[in-house]
């Protein structure tokens, strides 16, 4: 029995290209997950990286998530890009019932100062979505040679959230590049909030407090791509006030999107 209490704001269904990674239909998901502590699993399809077909994507993921659906809480791909994007952002709110949509700018090939972004914000907060940023998939060094995908460059970031109110954006995987000062600099928005899934140091979850505070940070696994009790092992070595810990554990996401919708 895990001695945590577990809201898991990165997760995927859905098969990496590759390599291989562990089984991740929707029943494998929750075993995996629940026997570390995971209580609700915010959960993407990795086929919105990937296919043009959207639309399939989302359509798949909701299917996997009603099996689940108090473990579940689907975050809908949506490509700002293609020809009629705001369709499928209403079909993840109205049709599939998502609670959030995923962007995933290096994937998709544009960046967070494209107009197209910026508006993709704003329908979706008008909707009282969550918006998650897939800032990167894996270490660089990782990656296929003929398929390489720059992680997101946010340094304008805080200029395009700013005439967007209420907007609540989650930066999925930012800590691999993300530098402390620019951390910082999102943070005092109000409007970001970040994943831990690949936050590296001893320690760096308390580090990350003091530089940032504790109410923008969030636990996620990044699975199947990395392994989950890395994650976990952040908040156990910690020697932040248990309080704090369970806050990033479980709170901050609870208060970001509670566990019934409005």
């Amino acid at each position: 029995m895990s001695d945590w209490s577990l809201v898991d704001v990165n997760a995927w269904l859905g098969h990496w290209p590759f390599r291989q990674t562990p089984d991740t239909s929707g029943p494998a998901l929750v075993r995996k997950l629940t026997g570390l502590g995971v209580e609700r699993a915010w959960v993407g399809h990795l086929a919105g990286l990937f296919d043009r077909d959207i639309e399939g994507g989302n359509r798949r993921l909701a299917a996997e998530c009603r099996g689940e659906p108090a473990f579940f809480v689907p975050f809908g791909t949506v490509h700002p890009l293609l020809p009629d994007w705001s369709e499928d952002l209403r079909r993840c709110h109205e049709v599939h019932g998502c609670r959030g949509i995923r962007l995933a700018p290096g994937f998709h090939g544009y960046d967070v100062a494209a107009p197209e972004f910026a508006e993709c914000l704003r329908q979706a907060t008008s909707r009282g979505l969550v918006v998650q940023v897939v800032c990167g998939m894996e270490d660089e060094r990782t990656q296929n040679p003929q398929f390489r995908v720059p992680f997101v460059d946010l340094k304008r970031l805080s200029e395009v959230l700013g005439p967007i109110a209420n907007v609540r954006l989650v930066l999925l995987n930012a800590f691999r590049k993300l530098a402390p000062a620019l951390a910082a600099e999102l943070a005092g928005t109000g409007k970001v909030w970040f994943d831990l899934a690949m936050l590296e140091g001893v320690d760096r979850v308390g580090q990350l407090v003091q530089e940032v505070g504790p109410r923008p940070l969030l636990w996620g696994s990044h699975f199947p791509l990395f392994v989950p009790e890395s994650a976990q092992l952040k908040l156990t070595e910690s020697e932040l006030p248990r309080p704090i810990l369970e806050t990033i554990a479980r709170g901050n996401a609870e208060a970001l999107l509670p566990a019934k919708a409005p």
